[in-house]
């Protein structure tokens, strides 16, 4: 069994507005409160840019962590529309994603591009999220593997840790598709991505690695009872109280 505390990861990307993402963030910090065991889970909760203050308002002295779903690479500067690992910081966020799969097909990220965001978000305390997928044909090519390991190796820079640095997999296919990576595939992914990680952090063994695709209440425990799976990130299911907690509830 694994010393490494699972994170429950609510993405809400470009969802919500202020009344429902305040509604969002006070149910679930109701339902924590309110709670008479604790969850077995880390909880963070990624909304827009927008929302990200008042989110971290709602939360107050709550057990629920706030991050932010992007940062620029650097710390200021003439980048109208971008935000600062630092800015994140400011108001109170702890985490950042970074290298999702929708920021690298929608604006061309690439994972050097990741990879210097993710030294920003270092630079400014953030633990960055950094998440890697191969597309569906990828896979059927049978390049999966080494798609998502060549993606980390360019996306995670010398200074990662465990402490500092989260892995999220996202098979393309199965984000926001209802479809969702057959158990043996996951657990070869998350053991492909283990066996990368020793090849160059001492630390390898406590790094989270998280699985994101499609994850809901009814395959969430299926999911967390796989080897290396040490939490989801959560997109759909995150926007609906009762359906996070599920996923939340199924660490026990």
């Amino acid at each position: 069994m694994s010393d490494r505390r699972p994170l429950i990861a609510g993405n809400w990307k470009m969802n919500c507005l202020r009344a429902d993402g305040l509604a969002l963030a006070s149910g679930l910090a109701a339902k924590l409160t309110g709670a008479s065991d604790k969850p077995a889970c880390d909880i963070l909760l990624c909304p827009p840019a927008t929302l990200l203050a008042d989110v971290v308002g709602v939360l107050g002295h709550c057990d629920i962590h706030a991050g932010g779903q992007d940062c620029h690479a650097v710390k200021s500067g003439a980048h109208t529309g971008d935000i600062a690992a630092s800015m994140l910081a400011d108001i109170g966020a702890s985490h950042v994603i970074l290298g999702h799969s929708e920021r690298r097909a929608d604006h061309g990220e690439s994972s050097t591009v990741i990879r210097q965001k993710t030294i920003a978000a270092h630079d400014a305390g953030l633990t960055a999220v950094v998440c890697v997928g191969e597309t569906e044909q990828e896979r059927d090519l049978g390049a999966a593997i080494a798609v998502v390991c060549g993606q980390m190796d360019v996306s995670l820079p010398e200074g990662a840790s465990a402490e500092n640095t989260v892995i999220a997999y996202e098979p393309v296919w199965a984000i926001g598709t209802g479809r969702t990576a057959a158990v043996a595939d996951v657990e070869e992914m998350h053991a492909a991505i283990r066996r990368k990680l020793k090849e160059r952090f001492a630390d390898a063994e406590g790094f989270r690695i998280l699985y994101g695709g499609s994850v809901k209440p009814s395959n969430a425990a299926e999911i967390l009872a796989v080897e290396n799976v040490d939490g989801a990130l959560v997109g759909g299911a995150s926007l609906k109280v009762e359906d996070f907690w599920g996923i939340i509830a199924a660490c026990e």
